[in-house]
C-alpha cells in the first residue's frame, strides 16, 4: 500500500493521535515511538559522552510537516525548532506545491574540500605545479588514512592548489577533494588532511598551519524547484507581490539576511531533528550565498508563461546519515527513520525542498496577508502559558488577546485577573 503524506486534519489531533499515524507511516517500534515521546530523549549519562562539562539536556519540540510530495516520494518532515508557524507554514506551502506533482530535486555529489595552508614558500606557483605532480602520492597518502571509506567508493578522489595574496604574505592552499558518500565527512576530512600536512611541506619546502574541512561545500549542493498554480496562491496579484518580494531580498542586504533566514528555519530545524551540525549548514548557506561577492537570496522567484510561480533554489546542503549523534542520538534515529531518506543526497534534496517550502509560505504571508496573522496566534497561545494560565484559561485568553490584536504578558495577566473575579 502507497504511503501518502497528506494528511488531512493532522494539526488538529492530539500529539499522541499524531504519534501514532506516524509510528505506522514509518514503520517505529515501539520503543522507537517511546523516544519520540519522551522529553528528553536521552540520559544525562549518554549526554556527558557527547560533549563536556554537561550539566542537563535542552528539550525542543519536534513537529512533523506533512504533504511534501519530492521526486514523486511522499514524506513526513521531522522539524525540531521553537519558533511557531513554521511547521504549518511549510505544511502548507507542500499541500499547494503537490497540486502541480511537488518538487522535484537532485544533488551534485557528496565531495567536501579539506584545506591545507602552507606558508613561508619562495616560489608559490612553483609549489603549485610541484603539488600537482605529486598528487597520486598525496592521493594515496590521504586514503590509507580511511579504508572504510574508500571501500564503499569513497575517498581523496582529486586535489586543487590555489596561491592566494593574504595581509600575511603569499599563501598556497592544497584543496583535498574527498568523496564522503553517507556522511557529512568532517572527521574523514580532516585526518586526511593532516595526514598528507607533512608530505606537502617536503613537495613544498613551506610550513603547514592549518589543516582543515571547508564548509563552503561548493561541490556538494542540492537544488529543488516547484511550479506553484496562481489560482493556488490567490491569482496573480500575490504572484506579482512574491516577485517583488524576491527582488527587494536581490536588491538589499537587510531585506536578505531576513529572506534567507526563513529558508533556514526550515532546512536548520530538520537537520537538527535528525543529529546533524546546524551550525556547519547555516555557514554554508550564508558564504554561498555571498560567493559573487554580494549577499543574494539562495531562492528566485520568477513567472512562466501561464503566470504560474516558479520558485528554484541551490545551497550547499553538507548532510549525513551516518555517524555522529545521528546514531548516537536514540531521537535523531528514530527521526531519520521517520524521514525515511536512504541516502545523504537524498538527505540534501528533501532538505532543499523544505527551504524552498518554507520560503514560499513566508513570501506569500508577507505579499498577501502579513506574516504576523499566522505567527501572533501561536505567539498569543505562548505568551498566555508564560503569564500563568490554566489549560482551561488559554483558548480563552488567545481569542481576547487576537480580537484585542494585543498580545502581550501584562494584558494576558489581566485577562487572567477576570476570568478569575467572575
Amino acid at each position: 500500500m502507497k504511503r501518502s503524506s497528506q494528511i488531512s486534519g493532522f494539526y488538529k489531533l492530539r500529539p499522541e493521535e499524531r504519534l501514532k499515524i506516524v509510528k505506522t507511516f514509518a514503520g517505529l517500534s515501539t520503543e522507537e515511538a517511546q523516544n519520540l515521546s519522551s522529553t528528553g530523549g536521552i540520559e544525562l549519562e549518554q549526554a556527558d559522552r557527547m560533549i563536556e562539562n554537561v550539566v542537563g539536556v535542552m528539550p525542543i519540540p519536534v513537529g512533523i510537516a506533512v504533504n511534501f510530495l519530492i521526486n514523486g516520494k511522499d514524506y513526513l518532515i521531522p522539524m525540531a525548532i521553537e519558533e511557531p508557524s513554521v511547521v504549518a507554514a511549510a505544511s502548507y506551502a507542500a499541500k499547494i506545491a503537490r497540486t502541480t506533482g511537488g518538487f522535484t530535486a537532485h544533488t551534485t555529489g557528496s565531495i567536501m574540500i579539506g584545506q591545507i595552508q602552507i606558508v613561508n614558500i619562495q616560489d608559490p606557483y612553483g609549489a603549485r605545479m610541484a603539488v600537482f605532480q605529486a598528487k597520486d602520492e598525496i592521493l594515496t597518502k590521504a586514503n590509507e588514512q580511511d579504508p572504510v571509506l574508500v571501500s564503499f567508493g569513497g575517498g581523496a578522489k582529486d586535489l586543487g592548489v590555489r596561491p592566494i595574496q593574504t595581509s600575511q604574505g603569499m599563501m598556497v592552499i592544497v584543496e583535498l577533494l574527498v568523496e564522503c558518500k553517507d556522511a557529512m565527512g568532517a572527521n574523514a576530512v580532516n585526518t586526511m588532511a593532516e595526514a598528507v600536512a607533512p608530505l606537502l611541506e617536503r613537495i613544498t619546502g613551506g610550513q603547514v598551519y592549518l589543516r582543515i574541512i571547508s564548509n563552503l561545500a561548493i561541490n556538494r549542493l542540492a537544488r529543488a524547484k516547484a511550479v506553484i498554480p496562481k489560482k493556488a496562491l490567490g491569482g496573480s496579484p500575490v504572484v506579482e507581490g512574491i516577485i517583488l518580494a524576491y527582488a527587494f531580498a536581490a536588491a538589499d542586504p537587510f531585506r536578505c539576511a531576513t529572506h534567507n533566514k526563513g529558508i533556514m528555519n526550515g532546512i536548520t530545524s530538520v537537520v537538527l531533528a535528525t543529529g546533524n551540525d546546524t551550525r556547519a549548514i547555516e555557514a554554508g548557506a550564508h558564504a554561498y550565498a555571498a560567493i559573487s561577492g554580494s549577499y543574494q537570496p539562495l531562492t528566485v522567484w520568477e513567472q512562466n508563461r501561464d503566470g504560474d510561480l516558479v520558485g528554484t533554489i541551490e545551497l550547499p546542503l553538507a548532510v549525513g546519515l551516518v555517524g555522529g549523534a545521528t546514531r548516537a542520538h536514540p531521537v535523531a534515529r528514530a527521526l531519520v527513520k521517520v524521514l525515511g531518506v536512504k541516502s545523504a543526497t537524498e538527505f540534501a534534496e528533501v532538505l532543499a525542498s523544505v527551504g524552498l517550502a518554507q520560503n514560499l509560505a513566508a513570501l506569500r504571508a508577507l505579499a498577501n496577508e502579513g506574516i504576523q496573522r499566522g505567527h501572533m496566534a501561536l505567539h498569543a497561545r505562548n505568551i498566555a502559558v508564560e503569564a500563568g494560565a490554566s489549560a482551561d484559561q488559554i483558548d480563552h485568553i488567545v481569542q481576547r488577546m487576537i480580537e484585542e490584536q494585543v498580545i502581550r504578558i501584562d494584558r494576558a495577566k489581566q485577562i487572567i485577573r477576570e476570568m478569575i473575579n467572575t
